[in-house]
C-alpha cells in the first residue's frame, strides 16, 4: 500500500539571544486533538507551496512574523497519528531570525516564550519528548525519524542522521 500523508511543518522559533522558544499553548478551542498541549508551530502543506514557503506561510499566520533565516533541523513520519488514524510526515524547522512583533495568541490557543532548556517540562505529546532534542542540539545533521501511533498514543521512535 503506498504512503500517502499529509504533508505539514513544524517550527520552533528562537528569541534573539537563542535562549527562549516561541511555543503555542494550545488551550483555545475545545475538542482540539492537541488542548493543553504545547507544540511548535505549523501546519499542512498547501498544494501549490514548497516546504519552506509553507513553513514561512505558517508562521506568518500563527504568530504574526516574517522568517529571515530558518535551517531544516529534521523530518518525523508519523503513521496513524491523525484523528482517524491519517498518516503524517512532518518538516521540522528551527527560526534562527525574524522580524517584526510576534503575536500574544492565535485561534489555537496562546503563544509563550519559553526558555529552551525547559521545554521539555511542558505538556507536550510523550513522541516530542522523542525528537526535539534532536532538533536543540549541536549537531548540524538532520535527523530523519519514524514515530508509528496507534489509538493516539506513540508505539515507537527510531531515527537516522545524515
Amino acid at each position: 500500500m503506498p504512503y500517502t500523508p499529509i504533508v505539514a511543518t513544524l517550527g520552533y522559533v528562537l528569541s534573539p539571544d537563542r535562549r527562549r522558544v516561541l511555543m503555542i499553548h494550545r488551550n483555545a478551542r475545545p475538542g482540539d486533538q492537541h488542548l493543553g498541549k504545547y507544540n511548535g508551530l505549523g501546519g499542512k502543506i498547501e498544494r501549490d507551496e514548497d516546504v519552506v514557503a509553507g513553513m514561512r506561510r505558517e508562521i506568518r499566520e500563527e504568530a504574526g512574523i516574517e522568517c529571515d533565516s530558518l535551517r531544516l533541523r529534521g523530518t518525523v513520519s508519523w503513521p496513524g497519528f491523525g484523528r482517524n488514524g491519517e498518516d503524517w510526515l512532518g518538516f521540522v524547522f528551527v527560526i534562527d531570525a525574524w522580524h517584526g512583533t510576534p503575536l500574544t495568541a492565535n485561534p489555537e490557543g496562546t503563544l509563550e516564550w519559553v526558555e529552551a532548556d525547559r521545554v521539555l517540562e511542558l505538556p507536550l505529546w510523550e513522541g516530542d519528548r522523542q525528537f526535539l532534542p534532536l532538533v536543540f542540539d549541536d549537531d548540524p545533521r538532520a535527523f530523519h525519524g519514524v514515530m508509528p501511533y496507534r489509538n493516539g498514543a506513540m508505539q515507537s521512535w527510531s531515527y537516522s542522521r545524515v
